[in-house]
Protein backbone atom coordinates (compact mmCIF):
# COMPACT_ATOMS: atom_id res chain seq x y z
CA UNK A 1 0.00 0.00 0.00
CA UNK A 2 1.09 3.23 -0.70
CA UNK A 3 0.09 6.95 -1.04
CA UNK A 4 1.08 8.49 -4.43
CA UNK A 5 1.18 12.32 -4.42
CA UNK A 6 1.94 13.33 -8.05
CA UNK A 7 2.31 16.52 -9.75
CA UNK A 8 -0.08 16.76 -13.17
CA UNK A 9 0.71 19.36 -16.00
CA UNK A 10 -0.11 22.78 -15.64
CA UNK A 11 -1.73 23.24 -18.73
CA UNK A 12 0.38 21.11 -21.32
CA UNK A 13 0.09 17.19 -21.33
CA UNK A 14 3.02 16.77 -23.07
CA UNK A 15 4.58 17.81 -19.55
CA UNK A 16 3.24 14.77 -17.93
CA UNK A 17 5.83 12.14 -16.68
CA UNK A 18 6.34 8.96 -17.62
CA UNK A 19 6.00 7.84 -13.75
CA UNK A 20 2.77 9.96 -13.50
CA UNK A 21 1.41 8.10 -16.27
CA UNK A 22 2.26 4.84 -14.76
CA UNK A 23 0.89 5.92 -11.51
CA UNK A 24 -2.68 6.39 -13.71
CA UNK A 25 -3.13 3.00 -15.09
CA UNK A 26 -1.85 1.22 -11.98
CA UNK A 27 -3.56 3.02 -8.74
CA UNK A 28 -6.61 1.26 -7.31
CA UNK A 29 -7.68 4.51 -5.72
CA UNK A 30 -7.47 7.77 -7.81
CA UNK A 31 -8.49 10.86 -5.76
CA UNK A 32 -8.82 13.98 -7.75
CA UNK A 33 -9.28 17.19 -7.06
CA UNK A 34 -11.95 17.64 -10.15
CA UNK A 35 -12.71 13.91 -11.69
CA UNK A 36 -13.76 15.53 -14.65
CA UNK A 37 -10.37 17.07 -15.73
CA UNK A 38 -9.07 13.69 -14.45
CA UNK A 39 -10.65 12.51 -16.88
CA UNK A 40 -9.98 14.57 -19.54
CA UNK A 41 -6.02 14.83 -18.65
CA UNK A 42 -6.46 10.63 -19.07
CA UNK A 43 -7.27 11.22 -22.12
CA UNK A 44 -5.62 13.03 -23.71
CA UNK A 45 -2.33 11.61 -21.99
CA UNK A 46 -4.09 8.19 -23.93
CA UNK A 47 -3.83 6.13 -20.32
CA UNK A 48 -6.17 3.63 -19.60
CA UNK A 49 -6.74 3.42 -15.82
CA UNK A 50 -9.11 0.83 -13.82
CA UNK A 51 -9.04 2.48 -10.41
CA UNK A 52 -11.79 4.31 -8.62
CA UNK A 53 -11.66 7.64 -8.95
CA UNK A 54 -12.95 10.02 -6.12
CA UNK A 55 -13.16 13.58 -5.77
CA UNK A 56 -11.11 14.93 -3.18
CA UNK A 57 -11.08 18.78 -2.59
CA UNK A 58 -11.32 21.84 -0.59
CA UNK A 59 -15.33 21.00 0.38
CA UNK A 60 -14.84 17.41 1.57
CA UNK A 61 -10.84 17.20 2.34
CA UNK A 62 -11.57 16.30 6.21
CA UNK A 63 -14.50 13.38 5.25
CA UNK A 64 -12.27 12.37 2.40
CA UNK A 65 -9.12 12.33 4.26
CA UNK A 66 -10.51 9.72 6.75
CA UNK A 67 -12.00 7.28 3.58
CA UNK A 68 -8.73 7.43 2.24
CA UNK A 69 -6.65 6.32 5.48
CA UNK A 70 -9.21 3.73 5.66
CA UNK A 71 -8.68 2.43 2.12
CA UNK A 72 -4.40 2.79 2.44
CA UNK A 73 -5.15 0.76 5.59
CA UNK A 74 -6.68 -2.36 3.91
CA UNK A 75 -3.70 -2.21 1.15
CA UNK A 76 -5.06 -0.04 -1.38
CA UNK A 77 -2.57 2.07 -3.69
CA UNK A 78 -4.05 5.57 -3.66
CA UNK A 79 -3.11 7.97 -6.05
CA UNK A 80 -3.94 11.79 -5.16
CA UNK A 81 -4.01 14.91 -8.44
CA UNK A 82 -4.55 17.88 -8.26
CA UNK A 83 -5.86 19.72 -11.47
CA UNK A 84 -2.66 21.52 -12.38
CA UNK A 85 1.10 20.79 -10.38
CA UNK A 86 1.46 19.47 -7.06
CA UNK A 87 -1.13 18.32 -4.65
CA UNK A 88 -1.16 19.99 -1.15
CA UNK A 89 0.97 22.91 -2.47
CA UNK A 90 -2.63 25.18 -2.26
CA UNK A 91 -4.41 22.31 -2.93
CA UNK A 92 -6.13 19.31 -0.87
CA UNK A 93 -3.77 16.70 0.06
CA UNK A 94 -1.52 17.96 3.00
CA UNK A 95 -3.68 16.94 6.02
CA UNK A 96 -3.96 13.19 4.10
CA UNK A 97 -0.22 13.36 4.08
CA UNK A 98 0.79 14.50 7.26
CA UNK A 99 -1.66 11.59 8.90
CA UNK A 100 -0.83 8.97 6.32
CA UNK A 101 2.83 9.97 7.54
CA UNK A 102 1.76 9.34 11.32
CA UNK A 103 0.45 6.42 11.06
CA UNK A 104 3.39 5.10 8.81
CA UNK A 105 1.75 4.29 5.61
CA UNK A 106 4.26 4.69 2.77
CA UNK A 107 3.73 8.01 1.31
CA UNK A 108 5.60 8.59 -2.13
CA UNK A 109 5.87 11.66 -4.49
CA UNK A 110 5.93 11.93 -7.80
CA UNK A 111 7.60 15.31 -8.97
CA UNK A 112 6.79 17.21 -11.46
CA UNK A 113 5.88 20.49 -12.87
CA UNK A 114 5.31 23.32 -10.84
CA UNK A 115 3.55 27.24 -11.09
CA UNK A 116 5.75 27.97 -8.25
CA UNK A 117 9.28 27.21 -9.84
CA UNK A 118 8.29 28.26 -13.22
CA UNK A 119 6.99 31.58 -12.26
CA UNK A 120 10.30 32.26 -10.70
CA UNK A 121 12.78 30.98 -13.19
CA UNK A 122 10.43 33.39 -15.56
CA UNK A 123 10.44 36.34 -13.85
CA UNK A 124 13.86 37.24 -13.94
CA UNK A 125 14.20 37.75 -10.54
CA UNK A 126 16.84 36.48 -7.72
CA UNK A 127 15.80 33.14 -7.40
CA UNK A 128 18.81 32.20 -4.52
CA UNK A 129 16.28 32.58 -2.49
CA UNK A 130 12.05 33.01 -2.40
CA UNK A 131 9.08 31.81 -0.76
CA UNK A 132 5.74 30.82 -1.52
CA UNK A 133 2.77 32.68 0.33
CA UNK A 134 -0.35 30.85 -1.72
CA UNK A 135 -3.00 33.24 -2.12
CA UNK A 136 -3.01 36.75 -0.87
CA UNK A 137 -6.42 37.12 1.43
CA UNK A 138 -9.39 38.36 -0.63
CA UNK A 139 -10.68 41.42 1.43
CA UNK A 140 -8.46 44.84 0.92
CA UNK A 141 -7.76 45.26 4.31
CA UNK A 142 -6.64 42.01 5.60
CA UNK A 143 -4.59 41.72 2.45
CA UNK A 144 -2.65 45.33 2.97
CA UNK A 145 -2.01 44.03 6.16
CA UNK A 146 -0.57 40.98 4.96
CA UNK A 147 1.57 42.66 2.26
CA UNK A 148 2.60 44.82 4.85
CA UNK A 149 4.36 42.29 6.83
CA UNK A 150 6.27 41.01 4.60
CA UNK A 151 7.53 44.32 3.24
CA UNK A 152 11.07 44.11 4.18
CA UNK A 153 11.49 39.98 3.50
CA UNK A 154 14.91 40.15 1.09
CA UNK A 155 13.59 37.05 -0.41
CA UNK A 156 11.46 37.18 -3.81
CA UNK A 157 8.11 36.59 -2.66
CA UNK A 158 5.34 34.65 -4.59
CA UNK A 159 1.97 34.55 -4.70
CA UNK A 160 -1.13 32.79 -6.39
CA UNK A 161 -3.67 35.30 -7.60
CA UNK A 162 -7.19 35.44 -9.06
CA UNK A 163 -7.67 36.92 -12.33
CA UNK A 164 -10.33 39.32 -11.18
CA UNK A 165 -8.62 40.36 -7.66
CA UNK A 166 -5.44 41.10 -9.60
CA UNK A 167 -6.32 44.77 -9.77
CA UNK A 168 -6.99 45.48 -6.51
CA UNK A 169 -4.36 43.35 -5.48
CA UNK A 170 -0.87 45.12 -6.94
CA UNK A 171 -2.93 48.36 -5.95
CA UNK A 172 -2.13 47.04 -2.57
CA UNK A 173 1.29 45.53 -3.21
CA UNK A 174 2.13 49.31 -4.28
CA UNK A 175 1.03 50.33 -0.91
CA UNK A 176 3.05 47.94 0.82
CA UNK A 177 6.29 47.39 -1.18
CA UNK A 178 6.07 50.64 -3.61
CA UNK A 179 5.61 51.55 -6.85
CA UNK A 180 9.06 50.81 -7.78
CA UNK A 181 9.58 47.11 -6.63
CA UNK A 182 10.44 45.04 -9.16
CA UNK A 183 8.08 42.43 -10.24
CA UNK A 184 6.01 39.64 -12.64
CA UNK A 185 3.14 38.71 -13.80
CA UNK A 186 3.28 34.99 -14.83
CA UNK A 187 -0.46 34.11 -16.51
CA UNK A 188 -1.15 30.55 -18.07
CA UNK A 189 1.83 29.05 -17.75
CA UNK A 190 2.64 26.26 -20.63
CA UNK A 191 -0.41 27.13 -22.37
CA UNK A 192 -1.75 28.23 -25.60
CA UNK A 193 -1.80 32.28 -24.45
CA UNK A 194 1.24 31.88 -21.75
CA UNK A 195 2.53 35.47 -20.83
CA UNK A 196 5.12 37.24 -18.59
CA UNK A 197 5.03 40.46 -17.35
CA UNK A 198 7.70 42.23 -16.22
CA UNK A 199 8.41 45.53 -14.67
CA UNK A 200 8.23 47.42 -11.60
CA UNK A 201 4.64 47.39 -9.82
CA UNK A 202 3.45 50.88 -11.11
CA UNK A 203 3.89 49.13 -14.44
CA UNK A 204 1.94 45.62 -13.76
CA UNK A 205 -0.50 47.76 -11.76
CA UNK A 206 -1.45 50.15 -14.87
CA UNK A 207 -1.40 46.93 -17.37
CA UNK A 208 -3.75 45.08 -15.23
CA UNK A 209 -5.90 48.05 -15.87
CA UNK A 210 -5.68 48.29 -19.44
CA UNK A 211 -5.76 44.68 -20.00
CA UNK A 212 -8.40 42.20 -19.60
CA UNK A 213 -6.95 39.75 -17.29
CA UNK A 214 -7.78 35.89 -17.74
CA UNK A 215 -6.47 32.45 -16.96
CA UNK A 216 -4.40 31.32 -13.97
CA UNK A 217 -1.83 33.80 -12.25
CA UNK A 218 1.59 33.20 -10.41
CA UNK A 219 3.13 36.85 -9.40
CA UNK A 220 6.27 37.15 -8.45
CA UNK A 221 7.27 40.52 -6.57
CA UNK A 222 11.14 40.96 -5.68
CA UNK A 223 12.66 41.33 -1.94
CA UNK A 224 13.29 44.27 -0.23
CA UNK A 225 17.04 45.60 -0.42
CA UNK A 226 19.58 44.00 1.79
CA UNK A 227 18.75 45.85 5.90
CA UNK A 228 15.84 48.07 4.20
CA UNK A 229 14.02 47.62 7.14
CA UNK A 230 17.13 48.96 9.64
CA UNK A 231 17.40 51.73 6.89
CA UNK A 232 13.87 52.54 6.69
CA UNK A 233 13.25 52.56 10.73
CA UNK A 234 16.02 55.24 11.55
CA UNK A 235 14.85 57.49 8.79
CA UNK A 236 11.38 57.13 9.65
CA UNK A 237 12.27 57.96 13.40
CA UNK A 238 14.41 60.66 12.23
CA UNK A 239 11.90 62.69 10.80
CA UNK A 240 9.14 62.14 13.10
CA UNK A 241 11.78 63.99 15.72
CA UNK A 242 12.50 66.53 12.81
CA UNK A 243 8.99 67.32 12.57
CA UNK A 244 8.60 67.27 16.52
CA UNK A 245 11.59 69.87 16.71
CA UNK A 246 10.04 71.96 14.68
CA UNK A 247 6.73 72.18 16.85
CA UNK A 248 4.56 69.60 15.24
CA UNK A 249 2.68 67.14 17.96
CA UNK A 250 3.57 63.46 17.53
CA UNK A 251 0.79 62.65 16.06
CA UNK A 252 0.94 65.15 13.15
CA UNK A 253 4.69 64.04 12.95
CA UNK A 254 3.64 60.40 12.34
CA UNK A 255 0.93 61.26 9.93
CA UNK A 256 3.39 63.39 7.96
CA UNK A 257 6.01 60.77 8.08
CA UNK A 258 3.95 58.16 7.09
CA UNK A 259 2.41 60.26 4.07
CA UNK A 260 5.97 61.33 3.13
CA UNK A 261 7.62 57.77 3.05
CA UNK A 262 4.15 56.65 1.21
CA UNK A 263 3.64 54.30 4.73
CA UNK A 264 1.05 53.23 7.09
CA UNK A 265 0.78 55.27 10.13
CA UNK A 266 1.12 51.96 12.19
CA UNK A 267 4.23 51.21 10.91
CA UNK A 268 5.34 54.91 11.58
CA UNK A 269 4.35 54.44 14.98
CA UNK A 270 5.64 50.96 15.53
CA UNK A 271 9.05 52.41 14.67
CA UNK A 272 8.79 55.19 17.09
CA UNK A 273 7.66 53.11 19.83
CA UNK A 274 10.37 50.83 19.65
CA UNK A 275 13.20 53.07 19.12
CA UNK A 276 11.64 54.74 22.40
CA UNK A 277 12.22 51.36 24.04
CA UNK A 278 16.04 51.08 22.71
CA UNK A 279 16.53 54.41 24.13
CA UNK A 280 15.14 53.72 27.56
Amino acid sequence: MALILAATPLGNPKDASARLMDAIATADVIAAEDSRRFHRLASDLGVTFVGKVISFFDGNEDARTQEILELLRIGKNVLVVSDAGMPTISDPGFRLARDASAENIVVQVLPGPSAVTMAVALSGLPTDRFSFDGFPPRTSGARQKFYESLRFDERTLVFFEAPHRLEESLADAVASFGSNRKAAICREMTKHYEQTIRGDLATLLEWSQKNEVLGEITLVISGAELDAKSVTTDAMVARVQEFESAGMDRKGAIAAVAEEFSLPKRSVYAAVVDANKIGK
